[in-house]
């Protein structure tokens, strides 16, 4: 068993993830066995997209071709439906709360949705935009909202995570550019100090500190790399971000100054079990992802996985 330690420029390959240690707990380093599984398989032509994980060792992921949410036990492998999908119903990013609840994105639908992880039932549905392009991509919880990106409008939905109040759209102004006919706004984390928010622009591939109050863009300055092309889901430890960058197969790691004005490339994580992830989520000393397999058939017989690589030291 061999663990390559992630340096500037490095290369981590997950070819003996299998054999190597995951953490026991979120947020800590304790080790769990390992037997458990570093992959697992998903329901055909599930369509994953977003991926969660709270304190216990559950995987949330929602669909693509109906909206349903599955969960898998990360001890065993082993997955259930726990949402019924809804023909017209897309699941993207979601987060999963200390409640229970799931905030799930609604993609081109335009929605915000809030299910009980444990009975899937739908608690509410909020309408964010009536605009007739939109695709509601990812969602990240503060203290009293969960925010939401649209990739395709220069804009932010703050959804109020206690029963009642409005969702606030936040324009997106500052050194934000938004472009035309392509995926904008895409991942999106707190900021260590939990005042801001960190969001990807997945073309051309650029970092932001965006202020939750005034909805104002200071573009970070990249070091390192030119850009973070195809930039979706991101984590976050520290001041350690991840950048899964889904169609080069790799997920960058960068390090944030303290003044978040720039991040500096330590490596990138590769691994051969690697098609097309999309977002990624921490549980323990592993970082576990979905594979929305883009470049392949799009079809209820596509296969799909979901893999964990260990966290570098």
């Amino acid at each position: 068993m061999t663990r390559n330690h992630l340096s500037r420029r490095s290369v981590l390959t997950g070819t003996a993830a299998a054999a190597l240690t995951a953490a026991g707990a979120s947020g800590t380093a304790a080790a769990t066995p390992r037997k458990w599984p570093t992959q697992f398989a998903l329901p055909d032509g599930f369509l994953p997209e977003g991926i969660t994980i709270g304190d216990k060792p559950y995987a949330y992921m929602g669909s693509r071709a109906d909206g349903a949410v599955l969960r898998t036990d990360l001890r065993t492998g082993a997955g259930r439906i726990v949402a019924a999908g809804t023909p017209g119903t897309v699941a993207i990013g979601l987060k999963l709360d200390r409640d229970g609840l799931l905030y799930v994105a609604g993609g081109g639908g335009g929605t915000a949705r809030v299910i009980d992880s444990r009975t899937g039932e739908a608690v509410r549905t909020h309408r964010l935009t009536t605009a007739t392009t939109t695709f509601v991509n990812d969602v990240v919880l503060t203290g009293d909202r969960a925010w939401f990106t649209d990739s395709r409008n220069a804009v932010l939905y703050g959804v109020p995570r206690a029963r009642g109040g409005s969702v606030r759209a936040l324009p997106l102004t500052g050194d934000w550019e938004q472009l035309p006919d392509v995926n904008n706004a895409n991942g999106i984390v707190t900021t260590p100090d939990g005042r801001g928010l960190i969001v990807v622009r997945s073309t051309p591939g650029t970092l932001y500190h965006v202020s939750p109050r005034t909805g104002r863009a200071e573009r970070i300055t990249l070091r390192g790399a030119d850009s973070v092309v195809n930039g979706d889901g991101l984590v976050r430890i520290g001041h350690t971000l991840y950048v899964v960058q889904n169609r080069l197969d790799l997920i960058s790691v960068w390090t944030l100054d303290r003044r978040l004005r720039t991040a500096t490339l330590r490596g990138t994580i590769s691994d051969p079990r690697f098609d097309v992830p999309t977002t990624a989520a921490r549980y323990g000393d592993r970082l576990y992802l979905v594979n929305a397999r883009f470049t392949s058939p799009q079809t209820p017989e596509t296969t799909f996985t979901g893999v964990a690589v260990p966290i570098p030291a």
